[in-house]
């Protein structure tokens, strides 16, 4: 869309036209100007809040959805409330309840959508990533069921992966139903699921930083804004149903000191390793069912017998575990308690998710992490009562930490501690602890949970996001200033003796062909040249069968590529402010800008490589 506050006007078909264009090159093809912000994201931008207000209530539909299967299995009693299946009084029977929440959901993922199965953010992202972000409209229905389910039954998992996978889901819905491109629709995708963490924990700013660092693969003002929009409307109406109480409060924490802060960080490290063979674990497991002699629709009913069996001896591993979180951060779940609670959970939670059942992942690792954190610092309180180690800052690190560590969201990761507690002493050690286990991750898994199963399909996922290169560089510091031209009234057979006498400059692929004026009015190749039936004596004015396409010194090598490959041309005449032809850029041109960037960044690596 071109930027109606442009200096460029519209030509018939659409594309921009300079006005200080010569009337011979009134036609010329140029660039698109796009704008930054038009009216257009403006439009999606109101459509992400809508997303978001319905996504907020969705969220406590789900909620209260789980509450309800909760309820029925565990306690026989219809309630929507919330309700843990820790305080059920069933007895070895409740080993079968998990088993029967995943014969159900089994069955819905064979003859409803195999979509369902897993915690849905990597579902999320390969949509995005392979089929224009187009999600199937029958999720939006079935995983939320399917979730409420396993959740419901005992799963050890939390509300939030469903809740976000299904506003995914409803973003993608309506971008199908109206009229919008794929980066539009991928805004929608990625606005559903940042309204969906938002609705469940009240942390807009995590979630629009999840969105980024998993969905989104870029940092764009078109693609942010409608984003935050929604996560704030679904926060609003989060706040309008239950307050706005964090949702895990914690006692007022101590103030870091130096050393204390370099404990935190270590600590970070330490569950950085154990987010490595967290997510090996889950994925070791998921390929020992593949290996298992029954069909995969079985498979989530299996996990629900571990479940159960776990749960009969550790009744706190089973369902969302918000009240385990709760537990850890404030301190008052300790000692053994607390070391069967992280082997417990781990156990079961991994054996659920490697079988396929729908469930979520942000829970059942901060349970985890934040157990960890919570068992090294109480050993390091012992140890080193002097330093002013803060084990509820501990838990607060390895909660974070591990989740940063297996999803390498590490932003996200950190600030969403501390939006769910409103603790401000903790973001400095949250920060420096998430990126020690951001680093150790990396540098020991080369995939996260969250790209492993993609990777393994084939699929490549971007992990950086910088500034497009050839989107820093004007075309007239790459393009060729030397060009070799032919005159509009030149003969055919003239231009041909000149070529195979191999003068200076006949052995390019390309001519601009200018008339008398010096004007450039097109562009002849050397087949063209070479290979037109037109009679020898004919002009080579003649011979121009495509509408000339320019570029503009002061265009980026960005949009001249862009231009390139819209245009299907391997080379554009560069014109100056007073569109005189003042170069020519090439492909050949394109790849030396990248060259040279390539040769600086060589060289670091060899340098920090050299002994």
């Amino acid at each position: 869309m071109a930027d109606v506050d442009s200096p460029y006007g519209l030509s018939g078909d659409g594309l921009p036209v300079a006005p200080s264009l010569e009337p011979t090159l009134k036609n010329a093809r140029i660039p698109p100007v796009l704008a930054v912000m038009d009216g257009r994201v403006a439009f999606i931008g109101l459509l992400a809040t809508a997303l978001g207000v319905v996504a907020g209530y969705l969220a406590e539909v789900l909620i209260r959805l789980i509450g309800l299967v909760t309820n029925l299995a565990y306690y026989h009693r219809w309630s929507t409330g919330f309700a843990s299946p820790a305080g059920h009084h069933l007895g070895w029977p409740v080993i079968f309840i998990p088993a029967a929440g995943g014969i159900l959901v089994g069955l819905m993922a064979r003859y409803g959508s195999q979509a369902i199965r897993g915690h849905g953010i990597p579902e999320a992202m390969e949509q995005v990533l392979l089929n224009e972000s187009r999600i199937p409209a029958r999720l939006t229905l079935l995983k939320p069921i399917s979730a409420a389910i396993a959740i419901g039954t005992g799963g050890p998992f939390g509300a939030e992966g469903p809740i976000i996978a299904t506003g995914g889901a409803l973003g993608s819905l309506l971008g199908q139903v109206l009229s919008t491109t794929a980066l539009e629709r991928k805004t929608l995708l990625a606005a559903g699921a940042a309204a969906g963490m938002a609705a469940t924990f009240g942390s807009p700013v995590s979630a629009v930083l999840l969105a980024v660092e998993l969905l989104l693969f870029e940092l764009r003002p078109r693609s942010i804004i409608p984003v935050a929009l929604a996560s704030v409307a679904a926060t609003g109406v989060r706040f309008s149903i239950v307050g706005i109480k964090p949702v895990f409060p914690m006692p007022l924490l101590s103030t870091p000191n130096g050393l204390s802060l370099a404990l935190y960080i270590a600590i970070g490290a330490l569950v950085g390793v154990a987010s490595v063979y967290v997510t090996r674990a889950v994925y070791w497991i998921e390929d020992a069912f593949e290996h298992l002699p029954i069909h995969w629709m079985w498979w989530p009913a299996l996990g629900g017998l571990a479940v159960g069996g776990i749960g009969y001896f550790v009744p706190r591993t089973m369902g969302v575990g918000y009240d385990n979180i709760q537990a850890i951060l404030s301190a008052n779940l300790l000692g053994t308690g607390l070391l069967v609670l992280c082997l417990a959970k781990f156990l079961s939670w991994s054996i659920a998710l490697g079988s396929g059942t729908s469930g979520g992942t942000l829970a059942p690792l901060f349970t985890i992490g934040g157990a960890l954190g919570a068992l090294v610092g109480g050993l390091l309180t012992l140890a080193l009562p002097k330093v002013g180690v803060d084990p509820r800052i501990c838990a607060l690190v390895g909660m974070a930490a591990i989740f940063a560590g297996a999803s390498r969201a590490m932003l996200a990761s950190a600030v969403f501690a501390f939006e769910i507690t409103l603790q401000p002493l903790g973001l400095l050690p949250l920060l420096g602890g998430c990126s020690a286990a951001y680093l150790i991750s990396a540098l020991l898994m080369k995939h996260s949970i969250m790209t492993e199963k993609l990777a393994r399909r084939g699929v490549r996922v971007p992990e950086e996001y910088s500034a497009d290169f050839l989107d820093q560089i004007l075309v007239k510091e790459a393009a060729s200033k030397q060009v070799v031209t032919l005159g509009a009234g030149q003969s055919l057979g003239e231009a041909r003796t000149w070529i195979e006498a191999g003068a200076d400059g006949a052995t390019h692929h390309g001519f601009p062909v200018v008339d008398e004026k010096g004007l450039v009015i097109g562009v002849l190749t050397r087949r063209d040249l070479l290979e037109a039936p037109h009679a020898p004596e004919s002009a080579l004015r003649d011979l121009i069968h495509r509408d000339l396409a320019v570029v503009f010194e002061g265009n980026s090598l960005r949009e001249a590529a862009n231009h390139m490959v819209r245009e299907g041309v391997g080379r554009l005449p560069v014109l100056g402010e007073d569109s005189s032809l003042v170069g020519i850029l090439t492909r050949s041109d394109l790849l030396e800008a990248h060259a040279t960037r390539l040769k600086s960044s060589e060289v670091a690596q060899r340098t920090f490589q050299t002994p």
